[in-house]
């Protein structure tokens, strides 16, 4: 959609610089924007989607027109129509850069909610926890190599282990023992 009203505005896809990661990282940290930083040059124009895609917190934006600005290239905005050149332009880019900053807070604000709701319900998140009879089936295996003269590296691959998991389910497993389960 975004890419499709940007070529509908005269930009060639080839000039197309886009992210996929998340918008809440800083625009420079973004490798899209660094390629945009590298190719943009004096008397160009930056055209976005939305004025907000130049990053999700006010300073964010701002520092990115900012630096746009002082190597003499342009902004614009298609879909809410900003010209940050005039003062009215900018004073439009300051209020909505921070409706865009208030909306990232609050979408932070609801998933950190239904996080929390989830987890009351109890909802578990993260990584499956280990078979317990698979694991110590591993350790068997791991434990007969180490036996035998191998390192603990060879023996955690040989169970598909990295050695830290194998030194985190040995002592796991030495808890447990040690509590008599």
């Amino acid at each position: 959609m975004q890419v499709d009203a940007l070529v509908a505005a005269g930009v060639q896809k080839r000039d197309v610089f886009a992210d996929v990661t998340s918008g809440s990282k800083a625009a420079i940290e973004r490798r899209g924007m660094t390629k945009l930083l590298e190719y943009a040059e004096d008397g160009d124009t930056v055209v976005v989607w939305r004025v907000d895609r130049l990053g999700r917190s006010l300073i964010d934006v701002l520092n990115t027109v900012n630096l746009l600005r002082e190597r003499g290239v342009q902004v614009r905005s298609i879909s809410d129509g900003i010209d940050p050149s005039t003062s009215t332009g900018r004073l439009m880019l300051n209020m909505l850069a921070t409706l865009a900053e208030y909306e990232r807070e609050f979408i932070v604000e609801r998933v950190n909610a239904g996080i929390a709701a989830a987890r009351a319900s109890g909802t578990r998140f993260g990584r499956p926890l280990s078979d317990p009879a698979v694991v110590a089936d591993k350790l068997a295996i791991a434990a007969d190599a180490r036996a035998r003269g191998r390192t603990a590296e060879d023996a955690a691959r040989l169970v598909g282990w990295s050695r830290a998991s194998l030194y985190r389910h040995q002592q796991a497993h030495a808890a447990r023992e040690s509590a008599g389960m």
